[in-house]
């Protein structure tokens, strides 16, 4: 019974949050590229044998595979899952050109690729401004209720009441927004301008600070190690409004912005060494994930699914090939030098990306395995 729970709370929360990620995303490419006149022959979630599909009036195979892992759209012209050229392209009919993915403008070929991660952007907007409609978003006024000793922001001079403006340039209208900037800049100095009223009545003035924020060790709730910047202040109670759909709308998309350029900050400082590469996850943690997060509700199960969606999209759109990103940087090349690159060096360059992608999934699911005590216990049971 435990097996079967543990498959049920994990397993399956996450084969059905991966089907809509993965579906959300290949419909991008489907749809744009039926609005470019490309025929599409596959649309498959998961990889390898198919377990059940049907072929719709078009001529296209929508089917569940056997390796949930992923999934693909296969488009008239290409020769796998992968959307390389395949053979006898220059045999085709001037029919079959028409409907040839291969065939089709540079610019063309660029929005079909690109549809994809757009689609998974989309999505997590949508979702965040159902939240922000239905439930409300956080919305909690950026003022210092209280200043802790030792800390950060005591030693950076700030006094309670001061009422936060902006951090590092950027505008902070909610103390969520302060956080942003801190918990992902610790141990970097970040300027800062704060209003603080000097005496009762008086109005309030403008001060330039600087505050570098203590770099803390931090277990979430899925017992992940992460480091964050910590500012030493207590704020005021959480506040959550509801917006309209339009509001709702244009805040969702500057969440958005804000959580992609979270977790391209974090990549960056693992890149640089200023972030343990330990955080990174793969598809084991994720799957823990999904069942304990859908375990605390419908709010916060929306609010994953939203941050996986980003980081779908974000990871397709790395220049690596194999991914979304790797077409990009080749179709970026043809319509710069007006012609494509070689067959060889395209197939250097997925071979390339196939040992990349193949090599972070190992990196990822190593971490999970080390993450979840699993080495620990097998180090234990060989020992």
């Amino acid at each position: 019974m435990e097996v079967l729970g543990f498959i049920w709370n994990y397993g399956v929360m996450f084969l059905v949050v991966l089907t809509i990620l993965v579906f959300v995303h290949e419909m991008g490419h489907f749809l744009v590229a039926r609005r470019n006149g490309v025929r599409v022959e596959v649309f498959s979630i998961g990889f390898g044998p198919e377990i059940i599909g049907r072929t719709d009036r078009l001529g296209t195979r929508w089917k569940f595979s056997l390796i949930p892992l992923g999934g693909y759209v296969k488009m008239f012209g290409d020769a796998g899952a992968a959307s390389t050229p395949g053979t006898g392209l220059d045999r085709m009919t001037p029919a079959q050109r028409a409907v040839s993915f291969h065939h089709k403008r540079v610019g063309q070929r660029m929005a079909i690729v690109a549809a994809g991660p757009a689609a998974n952007f989309l999505f997590a907007i949508l979702a965040l401004a159902f939240m922000f409609m239905v439930y409300g978003q956080p919305y909690t006024p950026p003022v210092v209720r209280e200043i802790l000793p030792e800390g950060a922001a005591a030693e950076a001079g700030m006094k309670p009441g001061d009422r936060i403006v902006s951090m590092d340039g950027r505008e902070t209208p909610r103390f969520e927004d302060v956080l942003g900037v801190i918990v992902m800049n610790p141990g970097r100095t970040v300027s800062m301008v704060v209003e603080r009223v000097e005496a009762e009545g008086a109005e309030p003035k403008r001060l330039e600070l600087t505050v570098t924020p203590r770099a803390e060790k931090m277990e979430d709730r899925f017992g992940n190690i992460h480091t964050i910047g910590r500012l030493g202040v207590m704020r005021g109670n959480d506040e959550y409004r509801r917006q309209t759909p339009l509001t709702a709308i244009w805040e969702a998309g500057k969440e958005t912005v804000r959580l992609t350029e979270g977790t391209l900050d974090a990549v960056w400082q693992m890149a640089l060494g200023m972030r343990s590469t330990n955080e990174l996850g793969g598809p084991i943690r994720i799957a823990q994930m999904s069942g304990q997060v859908a375990q605390t509700g419908f709010v916060t199960m929306i609010w994953f699914v939203a941050v996986l969606s980003i980081n779908l999209g974000l990871i397709n759109l790395f220049p690596i090939p194999m991914l979304d990103g790797g077409h990009l940087l080749y179709y970026a090349v043809e319509a710069v030098r007006g012609r494509p690159l070689g067959e060889r060096a395209q197939e250097y360059g997925f071979r390339v990306g196939l040992a990349l992608v193949l090599t972070l999934m190992v990196f990822a699911t190593w971490n999970d395995l080390v993450q979840l005590r699993v080495v620990d216990f097998v180090k234990g049971v060989l020992s």
